[in-house]
């Protein structure tokens, strides 16, 4: 059976469910209920997997398998991305949101069959209400998708089954199934869509700051998986390796990617982002606030880590240590999403390939910063970092960014959506930066009353809502551009709902509620 917090983690999941269909309801929504019925009874059958060490690959174990939560991101989001262009009369991504959630729920339906595939009986149960979801998902589909548009859902899922095998066969240990569709299959869209938008280049068409994420987040895969097979045949630690590591980056950088982003925007990449940089000088101004939060961040990590060393026994860093990078985040984003929204998505794109270029050198002990790194790092490493990579710092920026870079700006008239649309940007700041760091502190220094079958406590969930909702009464002050339109009953609800399942969930949450606050928003 499962637990008690799986259970109330579910409950709270199909709650947020059945919010956003009150609100959105379609043909899509008989698909995503379906989907959910189903995902919860496979999260049975993974856990299961997980417990015996049945599951082909081997995935992180302090967690479960978070098969529901995930499932249900993708499909949603792309639901509340449609009927917001709809709206406002978008055409273009009004069927880019069906895409998105046609996407969404047959990669989530294929993780599915793989559990229930490897599963020994064969659950006749799960089976049959794995094909009723399946004949569901697949009959919507073929009345509602354009034969070009069924292409590209598989073109995904092909992508998402080679990166499969591949990552977590090379990276065992550091995702949950759940955890897995999310990366993976993000990173499978936005493969799929560089390659789309590469072969069906229209000059003057496309923002270039979107070109500059697909491109960033392709560039830094494929080089993390160029080298993980060159450093199967060669020792990654020596010089001979380290300079090879540095002059294929160089290579591929400026032979590859470069040329790669200069086709999409039609100018010299470098050109460009140095003149979008300096643009004005609120972007000046901005980018030395942030060099200096940077350098405050490296002076904590440094601080630490003399305080390791001058202690006799072993020195790990505390839970609010931790949440002092939170802080540090929330005062990176809210004047960029206040004064420079372009930017912040440029920033945010940049900062994300430095932590994962950084992680590399770490990872391959890439001299002479490699071995350093690896014991500057091992200081902040809690249960979550439990293969061989570190990827909490990365998720934590991917927590803030990606309410940033999916905001659907073509769809919001004068930049900004209505009511709680308007908040969509904050999603990050709100769930993780604030709600999720209050929750932690509170709850571990003051909270007494625990959830039941969880180490959090009702306190830091209380005081975590309490300052969600504070914190969004001095956005509207500071950020004229946000117009609630008296929809505060649904912030609330929103807000209380991602509380509680913070609360509860046992998957990566600087990933998963900034996801679930920004679909609510959107919803």
């Amino acid at each position: 059976m499962l637990n008690k917090p799986v259970l109330a983690e579910s409950l709270i999941v199909f709650v947020i469910v059945l919010f956003v269909h009150a609100v959105v309801w379609d043909r899509y929504s008989w698909c995503t209920i379906a989907l959910a019925v189903q995902a919860f009874y496979v999260q049975f059958k993974w856990d299961r997997l997980l417990q015996l060490g049945g599951a082909v690959f081997q995935f992180r174990t302090a967690a479960n398998s978070g098969l529901l939560p995930a499932s249900m991101v993708i499909p949603l989001l792309g639901i509340v991305m449609k009927e917001r262009c709809k709206s406002a009369g978008i055409v273009y991504f009004e069927r880019f949101g069906i895409v998105v959630a046609s996407t969404g729920m047959l990669v989530a339906l294929f993780l599915s069959v793989i559990a229930v595939g490897i599963t020994k009986p064969v659950p006749t149960n799960t089976c049959i209400l794995t094909g009723v979801a399946g004949s569901i998902i697949i009959y919507t589909m073929k009345h509602s998708l354009t034969v070009s548009e069924v292409i590209e859902v598989l073109e995904v899922l092909l992508i998402f089954v080679y990166l499969s095998m591949i990552l977590l066969y090379l990276l065992p240990r550091c995702f949950t199934p759940g955890e897995a569709l999310l990366v993976l299959g993000g990173i499978s869209f936005v493969l799929n869509q560089l390659i789309k938008r590469s072969l069906n280049v229209i000059e003057g068409r496309g923002d270039p700051i979107d070109f500059f994420l697909l491109v960033a987040v392709v560039g830094v895969v494929l080089l993390g998986l160029f080298f993980t097979v060159l450093f199967i045949f060669m020792d990654s630690g020596t010089w001979i390796s380290s300079m090879f590591f540095h002059m294929m980056t160089a290579v591929l950088g400026l032979g590859v990617i470069m040329p790669w982003l200069y086709r999409l925007i039609q100018r010299n990449p470098l050109f460009w982002l140095l003149q979008f940089l300096f643009q004005t000088q609120t972007r000046v101004y901005l980018l030395v606030y942030w060099t200096f939060l940077a350098a405050s961040a490296c002076g904590v990590v440094f601080y630490q880590n003399a305080k390791r060393s001058s202690e006799s026994k072993k020195h790990q860093a505390s839970t609010i240590t931790r949440k002092y990078f939170h802080f540090i985040v929330v005062a990176t984003y809210v004047p960029g999403l206040i004064y420079d929204r372009q930017l912040l998505y440029v920033a945010a794109v940049l900062c994300l390939a430095v932590f994962i270029f950084l992680e590399y050198i770490r990872y391959f002990r890439i001299k002479p910063f490699g071995q350093t790194l690896r014991h500057l790092l091992c200081l902040f490493l809690d249960e979550r970092d439990s293969g061989p990579l570190i990827l909490t710092h990365i998720y934590l920026l991917l927590g803030m960014s990606l309410p940033v870079w999916l905001f659907p700006r073509s769809c919001a008239p004068k930049g900004t959506l209505s009511g709680a649309g308007a908040l969509v940007p904050y999603a990050g700041v709100l769930a993780v930066g604030v709600g999720d760091t209050i929750a932690s502190v509170f709850g571990s220094t003051m909270g007494e009353i625990k959830w039941p079958g969880t180490k959090k406590t009702f306190e830091g969930t209380m005081t975590a809502i309490f300052a969600q909702i504070i914190a969004v009464a001095l956005i509207l002050i500071f950020d004229s551009s946000v117009n609630l339109n008296s929809s505060y009953g649904w912030i609330l609800a929103s807000v209380s709902l991602v509380s509680l399942l913070e609360a509860y969930t046992t998957q990566i949450d600087n990933l998963l509620l900034p996801l679930y606050l920004q679909i609510m928003f959107m919803a």
